[in-house]
């Protein structure tokens, strides 16, 4: 009976931690291509909405996806991926930057049991530098699909991704979540 309650405490605590990452996650994307019309010094020009969102595909620890995104500052209190608020100068021309990947844990003993990968949020310094910060460890893999990208390219609708992750206590237990995200600034 002890063993059952842990099993689902640390299921529940996985459940959680990755929750937790598929909405910073979310929010990222629906974030990417906002453009502030007051500050804005191309809102007249066409914009390659590509610029704006970019997943590289098997870039990262097991296979993992990455995901870059960049956006305006809004004017309000905008925040990155670890709380950072972002100003103007957390921004390379004009535009803030966030990114998700899956690395190898670091800090891991030789022969030491990995569980699993960390889940790296990359954002912007003061100096405008990318900066890595860990949120979270047991990360086993981070999948991230367009959804109909050449229909929303066509009809110039949002575009949807899927995003896929799953957690993991390093031994038996694995818990997948899914979450489908879209675009909110890209039309």
């Amino acid at each position: 009976m002890a063993a059952k309650q842990i099993q689902y405490e640390k299921t529940q605590a996985l459940i959680a931690d990755g929750d937790r990452a598929l909405e910073l996650i979310g929010r990222a994307i629906r974030m990417a291509g906002y453009r502030n019309i007051n500050t804005s010094t191309v809102s007249s020009k066409k914009v390659d909405t590509k610029q704006f969102i970019l997943v590289e595909k098997k870039s990262g620890y097991r296979g993992s996806d990455f995901l870059k995104t960049h956006h305006g500052l809004s004017g309000q209190a905008d925040l990155d991926c670890i709380g950072n608020t972002m100003t103007s100068d957390r921004t390379k021309h004009q535009m803030a930057y966030q990114g998700f990947l899956v690395e190898r844990q670091a800090g891991i003993p030789k022969g030491a049991k990995v569980n699993g990968g960390s889940l790296i949020c990359q954002s912007l310094d003061r100096q405008g530098r990318i900066q890595n910060t860990t949120l979270m460890n047991g990360v086993n893999t981070l999948n991230i699909e367009e959804m109909d990208s050449s229909h929303a390219a066509r009809s110039g609708e949002q575009k949807l991704y899927r995003i896929r992750l799953q957690m993991t206590d390093g031994r038996s237990l694995n818990v997948d979540l899914e979450r489908t995200f879209a675009t909110r600034n890209l039309l």
